[in-house]
């Protein structure tokens, strides 16, 4: 089935409202976190279930285990009951907020900066505390809040380039896809690049694969 990015875009931003705002909330309360949800969509981007592994959000990896998600393994301490956005996330700890908003801010990405800052509003249930997590691009992003090519391809290239030192074998460009396209993604776009981006990170990487600089295609 061909990928609609207004379609996953839709669906997520429901099962994001659906977890954040629960139906035990004061009328009153869901309205203002309905209200403040839409806005961080307006901001950060449709909701995602997983970052391209060369995301300035998860990138403070290990190379050779790469992650899409913000978890202690990308830097991140005290996140709990947290939901993504392309460009940012929301996490809903019961406590240690600045645990939190410390350990992003020392993320220190070079590109991008990482901000965070707790949230005066309810979110999952009223006694969590919620904290927004941003990527702060230094180039304006495209219609659709998505990542321009003269970023996506180079922060691609950081992170691959360097397996040549360890690699063996060279992975298919569909087993990369969600690990360099993002999740959810089609073919040849996701909701954080389009074709044009995603044909340019193909051509790259296919370039290193057929250089053997990873080793031989894995076939399987």
């Amino acid at each position: 089935m061909a990928f609609r990015a207004d379609e996953a875009a839709s669906s997520g931003y429901e099962r994001v409202k659906k977890y954040l705002i629960p139906v035990t909330f004061e009328p009153e309360v869901r309205k203002e976190s309905e209200e403040a949800l839409l806005d961080l969509v307006d901001e950060l981007g449709p909701v995602v279930e997983g970052y391209p592994s060369w995301h300035p959000l998860v990138s403070k990896h290990s190379e050779r285990q790469p992650e899409t998600t913000p978890s202690e393994r990308t830097g991140y301490q005290g996140v709990d009951h947290t939901r993504y956005f392309a460009h940012g996330f929301i996490t809903c700890p019961y406590g240690g907020v600045d645990k939190v908003i410390d350990s992003a801010f020392a993320i220190n990405h070079h590109c991008a900066g990482i901000t965070a800052e707790e949230l005066d509003v309810s979110f999952y249930t009223e006694g969590a505390k919620p904290i927004v997590v941003k990527c702060e691009w230094p180039e304006p992003l495209l219609p659709g809040k998505l990542i321009p090519k003269k970023l996506a391809v180079p922060l691609m290239l950081e992170q691959e380039l360097p397996c040549w030192r360890w690699s063996s074998r060279a992975e298919r460009w569909e087993t990369m896809r969600p690990y360099l396209l993002g999740e959810p993604h089609g073919s040849r776009s996701s909701l954080f690049v389009d074709q044009e981006t995603a044909l340019a990170m193909k051509r790259a990487y296919m370039a290193m694969v057929e250089s053997g600089m990873f080793g031989p295609l894995k076939m399987g």
